[in-house]
């Protein structure tokens, strides 16, 4: 049952990092008024994008952690390392990049770089959620089981 939810829970994390990130904000700035305000509704999405993420890596992470049979115990452990890059660049990026963001917006800093940099590590959050999934859903080989 365990690899089934992690499954499950990583199909979640990817799923919902692409959504949000390939189809969702970026019709955000072709439908709404101004890119102002487009910026400030993303920003909201990708904060509750972090929660969402912080939640499917913890229980991964618990998941992941049991024993169960041998070829999953191998599939979990190719898994783990990026979904602990996963939670790491997702509170990165929240509380690390997002508020320079913000700064630069309204200060008239380095907008540029700060957007290029959370940007840069969204991709990777989403190649390591992606990664994830491929580890836990790939078919145990006949010799693993």
């Amino acid at each position: 049952m365990k690899p089934r939810i992690s499954i499950l829970l990583a199909a979640l994390w990817w799923g919902s990092l692409s959504t949000l990130g390939f189809l969702v904000v970026p019709l955000l700035f072709v439908h709404l008024p101004s890119p102002a305000a487009a910026g400030a509704m993303a920003a909201k999405l990708f904060t509750a994008q972090t929660w969402l993420s912080i939640a499917c890596t913890f229980f991964l992470l618990l998941f992941l952690k049991g024993k169960e049979a041998p070829a999953h115990t191998q599939q979990a452990q190719a898994a783990m390392k990026f979904v602990v890059a996963g939670l790491f660049l997702a509170v990165l990026v929240e509380f690390g990049v997002s508020p320079r963001i913000v700064n630069a917006r309204a200060e008239g800093g380095n907008l540029k770089l700060w957007h290029g940099l959370g940007t840069a590590m969204y991709l990777a959050q989403w190649l390591a959620a992606g990664w994830t999934l491929w580890c836990l859903s790939r078919a145990p080989k006949a010799g693993d089981a």
